[in-house]
């Protein structure tokens, strides 16, 4: 009896280092918009606009209510997608300290989030940024990129060790927007495409094989820019976009330019848009949900986001 004991003890404690050895990595992505604090240091128009005494009375009561807005819907992931997001890569983040009350002064503080951040060239002072859980993932290495005399935000890379003894390469991306036009625009996005290639294929040719950039592209999946980088890197939302589906709704169509793209070693991987319920509103306009965003216009609405995040499921273990 006290054999069998013994070897059934052996069998479960087999069969939990198994079920540990292939846990997913869960990893998210969101533009947060304007994810500034309510002090104004000189930082420029947009610092000053999202102040206490700025145009969008953006206040610290306020500051605080997106910074619960954006804990609750992480949290919601993560009992909607059994666990809570191993990575989450950010965009439109002012700077370091608006990070640090996000995951202290939230119910994120139960958890053990970290903070890569760097402050870009950006002329509206926002950035790219990455929170990892310290439990399973800790950085390696941190660079950041410059995508040339473009005063936009860097490209932020990020080698973290899992606690699996797998390493990955996260780049966390946010490319420039097609305000002036798509073509007039359109080669600010392909110098920064150019770097993020470069960046890839100096990582593959140094055999790091496990690259998962996420970003807000600025451009559909089938854009010409992404033809840059697909022979090294899968373009995770192409299905998604047939589907019609998508992580910004503009005059009622849904459009992606939020996106995964992740070299083929990462292994077994599927990504998903998420709309969380209670950050949906009613488009009066054109028929359907849109995100709710901080503000519509110049009118505090109490949203988070004209984006949704997006979420994608590795299994690599």
């Amino acid at each position: 009896m006290r054999r069998l004991i013994i070897v059934l003890m052996l069998c479960v404690a087999e069969v939990a280092l198994s079920a540990q050895e292939k846990d997913p990595v869960l990893v998210m992505f969101w533009n947060v918009e304007n994810f500034y604090d309510w002090i104004d240091q000189g930082g420029g128009e947009s610092d000053r606009e999202f102040s206490s005494y700025g145009e969008r009375h953006w206040t610290r009561k306020r500051f605080y209510a997106k910074c619960d807005a954006l804990a609750k819907s992480i949290l919601w992931i993560g009992d909607n997608y059994g666990r809570m997001p191993d990575v989450i890569g950010l965009a439109e983040v002012e700077n370091r300290g608006v990070l640090h009350k996000l995951i202290s002064s939230t119910l994120l503080r139960k958890y053990d989030y970290g903070i890569v951040h760097h402050d870009s060239g950006d002329r509206r002072g926002i950035d790219v940024a990455l929170l990892y859980r310290k439990s399973s993932l800790s950085p390696v290495s941190v660079t950041v990129k410059s995508p040339g005399d473009i005063p936009t935000r860097d490209i932020l890379h990020v080698q973290m060790a899992h606690a699996s003894g797998l390493q990955y390469d996260f780049i966390v991306n946010h490319h420039p927007s097609k305000y002036g036009g798509e073509k007039a625009s359109e080669h600010k996005r392909s110098i920064v495409m150019s770097c993020l290639k470069e960046l890839c294929d100096s990582l593959a040719g140094s055999g790091h094989d496990r690259i998962v950039a996420m970003g807000d592209f600025n451009d559909s999946p089938d854009g010409e820019q992404f033809g840059m980088v697909e022979y090294i890197l899968e373009n995770k939302g192409k299905s998604l976009h047939e589907r019609k589906e998508g992580t910004i709704r503009y005059r009622g169509k849904w459009e992606l330019i939020d996106n995964f793209l992740v070299a083929p070693c990462v292994g077994s991987s599927e990504m998903m848009v998420v709309k969380v319920p209670f950050l949906m509103t009613y488009d009066r306009r054109y028929p359907g949900k849109k995100p709710l965003r901080t503000y519509s216009g110049p009118r505090y609405t109490a949203g988070v986001s004209d984006h949704c995040p997006i979420i994608m499921i590795i299994y690599d273990q």
